[in-house]
């Protein structure tokens, strides 16, 4: 399995660098594992919401599951681990707070809202306060088409150089074997992880499982990621394209239905769509009124007197020449930095707007000046 570009364009970095020790696809994965957005990961949503028990999947959880999937079947095809691990760490950085749910509601507030691009966005311009991570051409296309919402059971490479600015939708296959084996390792990573978790929580339990796919797939994460990534070496090797035979993928389908409908639709999570709406809507406009009235005057941001106001000035002042230089919006500006939120901070963000954290100390502060007087 050979990719079709150049290795010239696959290694290409924007700011042209001198490969070193580590080969230019593990410089990558140094360079996302040590960035800002890839620690936010911890404490952002899987599928349950701010889990508070230490077992429930985050997305940071989710990335190295990704990374390893991909990773093993790499090794069975011959093909590049460390390019596999740089696009697993990095996909889903453009995550929203609250997960699927949040980029659901993202999308309602500022008409689109899609993770794959936005993760390119984040590793482009937004990580490093406006210089990014300067990664490889490879890997910003592999973050780009990892898709892992369709369900297709083979994906040959595409064979052209595509401007990865340009994307406005998900058709976009990658241009590697590497990033095609990322695309179906997130499949893989999730299928069974949520069935462990929504098992843990309660939601279901493992008998409601289908017959079918647990005979063919198994009934727990370690069954089902044992028997997609052999599958998928097996079926793949010597062929023209990645992917499932005809009986794991029927298999897959089915399973995927049922993790559908038992659990992403399931009251626990869809009750609180109305909610996230609110926290995210409240958030976005707060921070949108303020830039249009400031702009980036960031002194004034401290006179709202809470912390969100204070710490969005201190972003605005890093960020300000990248955004000038590539004429951002208002709109634009203030869902950057409420995607970037974690789930716990975006709710902190929320307490801070309608109830100030010091809000009482500076009450009672200014009650004793005035009694001074």
């Amino acid at each position: 399995m050979t990719n079709m570009l150049s290795k010239e364009v696959l290694h290409r970095r924007k700011i042209p660098r001198d490969t070193d020790i580590r080969g230019d696809f593990f410089r990558d994965t140094t360079a996302i594992l040590h960035s800002y957005p890839f620690r936010r990961l911890k404490n952002k949503t899987q599928v349950f919401f701010a889990p508070q028990n230490d077992h429930i999947c985050t997305r940071i959880e989710h990335a190295f599951h990704v990374s390893t999937i991909a990773a093993a079947v790499c090794k069975g095809l011959d093909l590049d681990g460390d390019l596999a691990w740089a696009i697993g760490l990095g996909h889903d950085l453009g995550h929203a707070p609250f997960g699927h749910t949040g980029e659901k509601v993202l999308s309602e507030i500022c008409g689109s809202f899609i993770h794959e691009l936005f993760s390119l966005r984040v590793v482009d311009m937004l990580a490093l306060y406006g210089e990014g991570l300067n990664l490889t051409y490879a890997v910003r296309d592999g973050i780009a088409g990892h898709c892992g919402e369709k369900f297709e059971q083979r994906i040959t490479p595409r064979s052209y150089e595509a401007d990865l600015n340009a994307l406005s939708d998900r058709e976009l296959y990658p241009c590697t074997w590497e990033g095609v084996t990322v695309r179906f390792a997130d499949k893989a990573a999730y299928l069974g992880r949520d069935i462990e978790d929504a098992v843990q929580l309660g939601v279901i339990s493992r008998s409601d499982l289908p017959k079918g796919p647990s005979k063919i797939l198994g009934s727990t994460n370690r069954e089902i990621i044992n028997t997609l990534v052999n599958n998928m070496i097996e079926s793949s090797m010597g062929a023209e394209s990645i992917g499932f035979s005809d009986r794991v993928y029927e298999a897959v389908l089915e399973l995927k239905e049922f993790n559908y409908q038992k659990i992403y639709l399931s009251p626990l999570l869809t009750s609180y769509h109305d909610y996230f709406h609110r926290v995210l809507d409240l958030l976005v406009h707060y921070l949108r009124e303020l830039f249009c009235r400031w702009g980036y005057d960031t002194g004034q941001y401290r006179s709202e007197k809470n912390l969100l106001a204070g710490r969005f000035g201190d972003y605005l002042r890093k960020m300000q020449k990248a955004y000038e230089e590539t004429q951002a919006d208002e709109l634009v500006i203030a869902v950057d930095y409420v995607a970037g939120m974690t789930d716990t901070y975006a709710l902190e963000c929320v307490q801070e707007i309608l109830t100030p954290r010091h809000m009482h100390e500076q009450f009672n502060r200014m009650i004793l000046e005035y009694r001074d007087l």
